[in-house]
Formats: structure tokens, C-alpha cells, sequence
């Protein structure tokens, strides 16, 4: 369809070049550009305070751009988006809709009632690819379904019988629908207190995707040959800051992918074989960045459960004290305090570092992966749920080629491997600057005179270990043995059929509950130095801490829990959202948790999300989008043969699944 007036919809592809939504709206006619400021569709994943800075600045350069090209963009505030366009598209007489996939649970459930409601009034509306090389749905194994590892996902992307096409110049000009029928709106992202912690933001970022082509260029030509071997360092420079730019969709990774191609084949001729090897690592990453969108897509609950079902049973420790000295920097690891305190001073971390700190809290003190990935998102300026929620998984353990969850990563040694000579460390944890290389990352173990000569009082001016290591391996692996006992104890409940040893099912109920977030997310400012290791009072829950969210909204009334061989995946079926003022047990005594199905039950755990439109031609219109905003190591996203920790478990790990969900028209 063309002639009349169409809507460009603008959500995180904020970039006039290689847009195919736009490109489809300037070849179709007139066009109005909006952006629509809906925060509440997110439920509890409100953006964060930098982010939502990062986004005020990137919206301005969008704006600024249009308005080059012949229109501006009009912002709406709205606490339901399919009912702004709707108005936009009443009042403006416009005919047609365009704009560019997303992948999280929220936006596609959204995405696909927007498509069903202006459907039925006459609008049409198409949609396009600009945030991955390879729509979900394109990239199957050889009998067509989803792969369940990184490291087969990638292969065939890498071995696909078309590449992905080239990005798209701007386009010359726009003519501009009639914006007097839909003035923008205000929406206020920056609050007047956020305003001085903010202008340390801009000194050191330049949101806007002509800053991002800048930035990637910049990379490209300096810091990409060293990259694979620097990467590992936590305080160099040879990462891209590429990540809050491509999460916002600033620059495509279509663009950045043929880039790096090009350079690889620059390199390659010319022998240069750290060149080479430094693409392929940062292909791999933007392979992570694909296989999270990917695993969102096939899996949309990936953000709030495992997807290896026996993890549901692991008793995760709740203790806000433990949570709160992580947020602070104050656990009395360096090498993971200083991470912290550099994440709430510049809402950046270094990918290593965002590995060691969260390893630590879901391993060492085995708080609930979820709150750790709800602080992330919190305080991170590229703040990602599909990257965050891979991340998050794979150090958990959830993964089928994640981390192996019994084994803990020293945050001593990793102070060796990364910052071997304690400049991270010195940089953000001043009080530690005067201490010896030798003691950087074990201050605890300094003689008395050392500590002395650098002005460090273990338990005043830095902190106790609030855990020992060792106690911590010890505590992993008593978890670890309960978390099998539950589940074989629920695997033999189903196996012998559901009338047999229920109990109580109403306590069993009880027992697995879910408990909300902290109330406290923020980095509170203690005047009070820590001047021992904290006694805290911890339970164990048995049940993983659910994020409630709209994805509740993916759940059908009617669907029943069936008694499948696919029995470790069952026992979540039951979840519901907890209110913010659940009560949290505060004894030490281990709860007896009643592993019996419950019934009435709603499944789910058989959902699935899929475009409808499965031809080639329509579904790979144009891509665009984002490197990974943060993602584990690529060296260690395998399983070894030989030592891989589900292999020496019988037990079945077998992953979600769910019904498919019409994601395109």
C-alpha cells in the first residue's frame, strides 16, 4: 500500500540509518515519526535512572536528525501504547503502521495485540527485522526446531546459505505527515535530583546514533586488534563501549557485523593473525547478543525461571543483609567491591567484572540470580533484559551449556587473572590504595604492620569478608545435594501418579511461594562503617524468586498441568504474582518443603512465541540492532565432555517449552 499518511513507531532502533520501519514509511509517503513513553508495560522492569538519561539524550539526536530530514519526532506519555496509536493513527487519518521487531515476553504479547486491534480497524500494519542478522524462527536445526546451545545457534548462523544483508544509508528526505493533528507530549525521564549525578554521565557518554557511528568506527580502527588480548584485563581500555549505543538501537549490528567482516578480510590477507583471532571473539559476542534475543523469543520466560527445571528446586538463601553489603561494594572482596562501587558511580561495568560480581552473589552468598539481575537493570546504563537474563542464567547454572554450578570462582585468584596489579581495585576502593600488590586482593591475609603502614583497619575503614570461601563451597555443595533430593523426591511423586503421597496441598503451596523483591533496591548511604563481618539472620527458599510482570499476561486460564515424562519443568506451573509486602521468614530453620503437584494448576511452562509469517521473503525485510550488552565469557560457553556437571547427575535436564504466540502479520 502507498500514498496517504503512515506511522513510524520508534521504541529501541532510535536511528534514522538502516531503519527499515522508516525506510518502508518514507517509500510509502507521508510520515509521522512517534515515540511512545509507556514505562508501567514493564512491570517491575522500569528503566533505571541512567538509562532513562541515556534515553533523553538519544531521543534529542533522533529529533534533531528528522528535523533535518523534513519532520520531528512526536513523543506521547501513555500507560498503554496500543491505545496512543490508535489515537495518533485516528487523529492524524493515517493508514498504515510500521515498525521494528522486538523479543522480550512483554513486547511481543504487546506487539501482538497492537497488530490484532488495528487489524480490525482497517489499519495495515507491517513490521520488520532491525535488531538481529537472523530472525528466531530462521535459525533451526535440521528437523526445524530451536537449538538449546550457543555453540550449535552460532555454527548455523555462521553457516547460513544467505549472509545478512547490508545496512541501509539514511534516506535523503522525509515529507512529514501534518504534526499539528498530534503535538508531542512531555515525558520527563530525569528527575531535578538525578540531575548532578547525571552530569558526571556526560562527561564520560555521548548518547545519539551519529555518536554511535563514531564510537564504532573509533573501535574498529584501534582497540579491535588487541581486543582478544586485552579483553581479559578489568581496567583496559580496548573494550568497545559499544553496549547502552546498541541497546537503544543506535547503530544496527548488521552494520557492525559487515565491518568487522570486512576488516577481517583486510586482516587475513595481510597475515595478521591477532587481527583474525580478536573479529572472531567479537563475532562470537555478537553471536551472544543474537542467542539472547533468540532464547527470549523461544523460551519468553527465561527472565524469571530456569530453564533447566531441577534448578527450581535449589534452596536459595534469602538474606537482605547479604544483599545489601553487595550493593554496596562491602562484602570485603576487593576485586568484587570495587566492581559494585563502579556500577553505581558510572553505571558501567567491564564484562569480566560483571561476571565476578555476579558469580559471587549467586554462589558465594546464593542469593536469588533474579535479584541480582533486577539490580543490573536497576543501575546499568545498558540495561538489557534478554542479554542480562542469559548472563544471569549461565552463571546460575540454568543453562544447558551455562556454567557448572558446583564450582566457585575464588574472587581472589580472579583479582590475579584480571587485575594483576590492583589498579582496578585502587581506583574504586581508596581506602586500599596504599596496600601492597602482594596483599590487593586478600587484604585479610596482610601482617599487621602492612595493613598498619597503608591506613587499613579490617572491619573499620574496609570490611570483613561477610562469607569465607571455603564455608561458601561447603554450604554450595549441602544446597546442592538438598536441591537433587527435592527433585527426585517430586520426580518419584510424579512418577507414581498424582493421588499418591500428596499431603497437604494447600502447605505445599504455602511452601513454594515465591518472595518479591526487596522492597530497598537502592545503594543506600551508610554512615556507619562495617566494623566487622556481619552476623546476619538467612532462610533458604526452595522455590526461585519470581519477577512479577505483565508476562503473567502470557498465562491462559484454562491450561491444565499434564502428567508428561517432562517432569522437571512441572512444578513451576503454579506461580502467581506475590504482593511487594509478602512476609519473609526470619528463623533459622530449614523449611520441609512439600514437593507435591498442586492442582488446578496453570501451564506456563508449554508456551512458546513464533512469527506467523514464516516466509523467507517477508520475514527477513531488514535487520538492524545490537552487539551483547553483556554476556558470559565465549571461551566458556561449552560443555566438557569429560567433566560437565549435569553429566554426572542422572537426572533428566530437559528445557522449557511453551505454546507459540503469532509474533508478525
Amino acid at each position: 500500500m502507498s500514498g496517504g499518511c503512515s506511522i513510524v513507531w520508534f521504541r529501541r532502533d532510535l536511528r534514522v540509518e538502516d531503519n527499515p520501519a522508516l525506510a518502508a514509511g518514507v517509500r510509502a509517503g507521508q510520515v509521522i515519526a512517534v515515540f511512545i513513553w509507556a514505562p508501567e508495560e514493564e512491570g517491575h522492569y522500569y528503566p533505571g535512572r541512567v538509562s532513562r538519561w541515556w534515553l533523553k539524550q538519544s531521543l534529542a539526536v533522533l529529533d534533531s536528525s528528522l528535523k533535518n530530514l523534513g519532520t520531528s519526532l512526536v513523543t506521547k506519555r501513555s500507560t498503554d501504547s496500543v491505545s496512543s496509536l490508535l489515537q495518533i493513527i485516528k487523529s492524524t487519518g493515517a493508514n498504515q503502521l510500521f515498525f521494528n521487531h522486538l523479543y522480550d515476553p512483554i513486547s511481543l504479547v504487546r506487539d501482538h495485540r497492537m497488530k490484532e486491534v488495528l487489524m480490525n480497524n482497517g489499519i495495515a500494519v507491517r513490521s520488520f527485522n532491525a535488531d538481529l542478522l537472523y530472525e528466531p524462527w530462521e535459525v533451526l536445526d535440521d528437523e526445524r526446531r530451536p537449538f538449546n546451545t550457543f555453540t550449535e545457534f552460532w555454527d548455523r548462523c555462521l553457516s547460513m546459505p544467505y549472509d545478512p544483508e547490508p545496512p541501509q544509508l539514511p534516506p535523503k528526505k522525509i515529507i512529514s505527515g501534518d504534526l499539528s493533528k498530534c503535538p508531542s507530549e512531555t515525558i520527563i525521564l530525569e528527575d531535578e535530583s538525578d540531575k548532578g549525578s547525571n552530569a558526571l554521565l556526560a562527561r564520560a557518554w555521548s548518547p545519539g546514533w551519529k555518536n554511535a557511528d563514531k564510537a564504532l568506527a573509533a573501535f574498529i580502527n584501534g582497540p579491535l586488534l588487541e581486543y582478544s588480548k586485552n579483553r581479559r584485563k578489568a581496567d583496559s581500555a580496548t573494550t568497545s563501549f559499544l553496549s547502552p549505543h546498541l541497546h537503544f538501537g543506535e547503530v544496527s549490528v548488521r552494520k557492525v557485523f559487515h565491518l568487522l567482516r570486512i576488516k577481517q578480510v583486510l586482516w587475513a590477507n595481510e597475515g595478521n593473525t591477532a587481527g583474525e583471532e580478536s573479529v572472531n571473539l567479537f563475532l562470537k559476542s555478537i553471536g551472544l547478543r543474537e542467542y539472547s534475543r533468540y532464547m527470549s523469543f523461544n523460551h519468553p520466560y527465561s527472565h524469571e525461571r530456569p530453564l533447566l527445571g531441577h534448578l527450581k528446586f535449589f534452596p536459595w538463601i534469602i538474606d537482605e543483609g547479604y544483599f545489601k553489603a553487595w550493593r554496596q561494594g562491602r562484602t570485603g572482596y576487593p576485586l568484587v567491591d570495587a566492581g559494585m562501587r563502579e556500577l553505581w558511580a558510572t553505571g558501567w561495568l567491564h564484562d569480566r567484572i560483571r561476571v565476578v560480581v555476579s558469580s559471587f552473589f549467586v554462589k558465594v552468598l546464593q542469593l536469588p540470580w533474579r535479584w541480582g539481575m533486577k539490580y543490573f537493570w536497576d543501575t546499568l546504563l545498558d540495561a538489557d533484559l534478554e542479554s542480562d537474563a542469559l548472563g544471569w542464567q549461565y552463571i546460575s547454572g540454568t543453562l544447558p551449556d551455562g556454567r557448572e554450578f558446583d564450582r566457585i570462582d575464588n574472587p581472589q585468584f580472579e583479582g590475579y587473572k584480571f587485575d594483576p596489579n590492583g589498579e582496578y581495585v585502587r581506583r574504586w576502593l581508596p581506602e586500599l590504595s596504599r596496600l601492597p600488590t602482594e596483599w590487593i586482593h586478600h587484604p585479610w591475609d596482610a601482617p599487621e604492620y602492612v595493613l598498619q603502614a597503608a591506613g587499613v583497619e579490617l572491619g573499620s575503614n574496609y570490611p570483613l569478608p561477610i562469607v569465607k570461601i571455603d564455608a561458601a563451597e561447603s554450604r554450595l555443595q549441602e544446597a546442592l545435594t538438598q536441591m537433587w533430593q527435592h527433585e527426585a523426591a517430586s520426580r518419584a511423586i510424579l512418577e507414581n501418579g498424582i493421588e499418591e503421597g500428596l499431603g497437604d496441598s494447600s502447605e505445599a503451596a504455602a511452601a513454594a511461594a515465591p518472595i518479591a523483591f526487596p522492597q530497598d533496591m537502592e545503594m543506600e548511604i551508610d554512615e556507619n562503617t562495617l566494623r566487622a563481618a556481619p552476623t546476619t539472620t538467612t532462610i533458604r527458599h526452595y522455590e526461585d524468586q519470581m519477577v512479577p510482570s505483565m508476562t503473567t499476561s502470557l498465562l491462559t486460564r484454562g491450561d491444565e498441568v499434564s502428567s508428561s515424562s517432562d517432569v522437571g519443568n512441572l512444578a513451576e506451573d503454579g506461580r502467581v504474582e506475590v504482593p511487594i509486602n509478602q512476609m519473609v521468614r526470619t528463623d533459622n530453620i530449614q523449611p520441609q518443603i512439600d514437593v507435591s503437584p498442586t492442582t488446578g494448576m496453570r501451564d506456563g511452562d508449554h508456551f512458546q512465541a513464533e512469527s506467523s509469517n514464516t516466509s523467507r521473503t517477508s520475514s527477513r525485510e531488514r535487520d538492524g540492532g545490537v552487539v551483547p550488552v553483556w554476556s558470559p565469557s565465549t571461551s566458556s560457553f561449552s560443555v566438557s565432555e569429560d567433566s560437565s556437571y549435569l553429566q554426572r547427575h542422572p537426572q533428566s535436564h530437559q528445557l522449557v517449552s511453551w505454546r507459540r504466540l503469532s509474533q508478525t502479520g
